[in-house]
């Protein structure tokens, strides 16, 4: 959904304008800083080949930050400076690192004078943001060697605490290198959390040593033979990260002042455990051919004493390995169909002295946040867990609108992480190229206009929104490059909006600064591309993505996952409603219309919105293309049947069109027998035929 601009930031433009003044750019650095004042008149300051970076000697982590300005500065400016262990009132032009307690947590001053540049900061954090925004500042002109710097004096400090990322490794995995590569620009944008979600319906990526099966069968998955394939089924797919991995990730993480948040999900998309251990919970009759499909899942775990205690041991395995003071427990989408066909969760609930399943999750959800909380950690669910009162330290991630300002209103601790605008599996643009995804289109402007805060909350609330995180859910985003196509830019605006004073973002001046930006994240080795531009309305062949959806009820961009990622086309296909619009277009003279179309397989579970399915019956025995007038109750001007079997791959379409005059829109109706497999539009033209 699209946001206001910000209100503050608004106001400061219009007061500026009256009064004559220019509102002055943000220095090259993003996100942009809360306070940048220049030296008028001052000489630019010159960092030059061999300068020192100073640190206290027993400064272990000043000592880290300054290799890694050295490091960057080499990689991005073939620029050598020398990390030197020196006392820091050393006379000579050097960049200094040093400490000052009275400044708060994580913030940073970056002086730039005549004796070179000074970092200083109370904390670890910190020491890391000024080096972070020293280096991007020597990197806004993408030349090598010295480089001038202007003189000012910044001061900088962050609106959030909490600016993170979720990345999903459950659905499809990253490689060590690549979550490294995210981190890292996570830390040198001032992101400081990563969520990681671990375990989920498609597979479970951690080792839990009582229990093998967790990954030796929760791990992998292998779509079932299509009886209308032609091409044999995908390798098994899955894996793991070894527990040396996972130290290995959280102490490079550590270092760059980013905190990993583990996710085990409970008591939902507990699928993988549930196959491998069946006396913990109930499969709803999911089978492991089922972990190869996405959606809502009937699988749950059992609300047992014994499956609470597996799940402890899981849990306090997780915290061995993850020390940070979060541990995300899930909480969302749990279908509880099992929990009411059984008779044993029956008498439990009655036992307990609840009323119903929905109190059962709340009670169940309790008992993992006391664990958690006993061991010195706080829980952070889902905001479906706020329908059970969960314990006053457990935190929620609300990524459904309103649940940010239910939590913070009832004084409990929230990260907004709203559906659709920072859910970054959303497309970028209506442009044909985009990677697969979800079907809404979230632009980098929508991201950046988002409002953190919720609408309508009390002032005495707001210290409860711990801040912001978008989401890389990867159900269709399987290759590395893939997903660095879907976080960036977008994560730059996220990082400006939950980093910046609402009076200082300007999205104008902060577009400007991303060029500079894009440049130094591909030097870091990540794809740094801006999204396509989108089809011309009046180009001849018009793409999935630049037609409209006749009910939009769950639009996804979908490309075949029986092929490498990258291989096939990219259709975009609401899965509830197999049904397009064309929109308005000259039809005189025109006689026909051809349509390229390909074949998927339906491979989702929709839960509970399985109601909202749309099923268009068809009029021949293999399936049909029906093309309508104006609306999709209009008259019939164009149908053809859809191929015979077998399907696999794609097929042309042609169809005689009814003479027409002026401008019309169309609707184009796919109606199969059989939901799998679901047939999908490529590209409609109106005119020639086309193969």
């Amino acid at each position: 959904m699209k946001r206001p601009e910000c209100a503050l930031a608004a106001a400061l433009a219009l007061a500026l304008a009256a009064a004559g003044v220019a509102a002055a750019p943000s220095p090259d650095i993003i996100p942009a800083p809360l306070k940048a004042d220049l030296a008028p008149g001052a000489a630019p300051v010159r960092i030059v080949q061999d300068e020192p970076i100073r640190f206290a000697p027993a400064d272990a982590e000043a000592a880290f930050v300054a290799r890694r300005l050295a490091e960057l500065a080499r990689r991005s400016r073939g620029l050598r400076l020398r990390p030197t262990p020196a006392r820091n009132d050393r006379p000579g032009p050097a960049i200094v690192l040093q400490r000052d307690a009275a400044l708060a947590p994580e913030a940073y001053r970056l002086e730039i004078g005549a004796g070179g540049a000074r970092i200083t900061a109370a904390d670890d954090a910190g020491l890391f943001y000024g080096m972070a925004s020293l280096w991007q500042l020597m990197t806004a002109d993408a030349e090598r060697g010295p480089v001038a710097l202007t003189a000012q004096a910044i001061t900088d400090r962050p609106r959030f605490s909490w600016r993170g990322l979720l990345l999903d490794s459950a659905r499809h995995m990253q490689s060590e290198a690549e979550i490294e590569r995210l981190i890292d620009w996570m830390a040198l944008h001032k992101l400081n959390v990563l969520q990681w979600h671990l375990t989920d319906d498609q597979g479970w990526r951690l080792p839990v040593p009582a229990y093998p099966r967790l990954v030796s069968v929760g791990a992998w998955r292998a779509p079932a033979p299509e009886p209308w394939r032609d091409r044999p089924p995908p390798p098994r797919y899955g894996g793991y990260y070894s527990e040396a991995q996972i130290r290995r990730i959280v102490a490079f993480a550590r270092r760059r002042g980013v905190t990993i948040v583990p996710e085990i999900e409970s008591p939902g998309h507990a699928l993988p455990a549930v196959l491998a251990y069946p006396r913990f919970g109930f499969t709803g009759g999911a089978t492991a051919a089922d972990m190869s499909d996405w959606g809502v899942f009937p699988a749950i775990f059992d609300p047992s004493r014994a499956t609470l205690a597996f799940l402890e041991a899981v849990l306090g395995r997780t915290m061995d390995l993850f020390p940070g003071p979060f541990i995300a427990i899930g909480g969302d989408e749990a279908m509880k169909d099992a929990w009411r066909g059984s008779s044993a969760v029956q008498e439990r609930i009655k036992a307990l002295g609840l009323a119903d399943d929905t109190a059962l999750q709340a009670w169940f959800t309790r008992q993992i946040c006391d664990f958690v909380s006993a061991h010195g950690r706080r829980a952070i669910g889902w905001d479906d867990i706020l329908a059970g009162a969960p314990p006053p330290s457990t935190a929620v991630a609300a990524w459904r609108s309103g649940a940010a300002l239910a939590a913070a209103s009832t004084g409990r601790d929230v990260v907004v992480a709203t559906a659709p605008t920072l859910y970054f599996d959303n497309r970028q643009s209506l442009a044909p190229g985009e990677p697969p995804g979800r079907g809404v289109v979230v632009s980098l402007r929508d991201v950046y206009a988002f409002q953190p805060l919720p609408a309508g909350i009390a002032p005495a609330a707001n210290a409860h929104v711990l801040g912001l995180q978008g989401a890389l859910w990867t159900e269709e985003i399987r290759s590395d490059e893939e997903l660095e196509r879907m976080a960036l830019p977008r994560a730059a605006a996220l990082a400006e909006i939950a980093w910046t004073a609402p009076e200082r973002l300007d999205f104008d001046d902060f577009t400007r600064r991303l060029q500079a930006d894009a440049a130094r994240t591909r030097g870091l080795g990540l794809r740094a591309d801006a999204p396509g531009a989108p089809l011309a309305p009046t180009a001849a062949v018009l793409p999935s993505q630049a037609l409209g959806q006749c009910s939009a009820k769950l639009p996804l961009n979908l490309e075949d996952p029986w092929l490498p990622a990258g291989a096939g086309p990219v259709d975009l296909v609401d899965i509830l409603d197999s049904c397009w619009t064309v929109p308005p277009r000259k039809l005189d003279g025109v006689r026909g219309i051809s349509l390229r179309l390909d074949v998927l397989p339906y491979n989702f579970e929709l839960g509970p919105d399985a109601w909202k399915l749309v099923r268009h019956p068809p009029t021949m025995p293999a399936g049909d293309l029906t093309i309508r007038l104006d609306t999709c109750a209009g008259p019939v001007v164009a149908s053809a049947p859809l191929p015979s079997a077998p399907h696999d791959g794609s097929a042309p379409i042609t169809a005689a069109l009814a003479p027409q005059t002026g401008s019309h829109a169309l609707c184009v109706i796919l109606a199969a027998p059989k939901l799998n497999p679901l047939w999908a539009i490529r590209w409609v033209s109106l005119g020639p035929v086309r193969s």
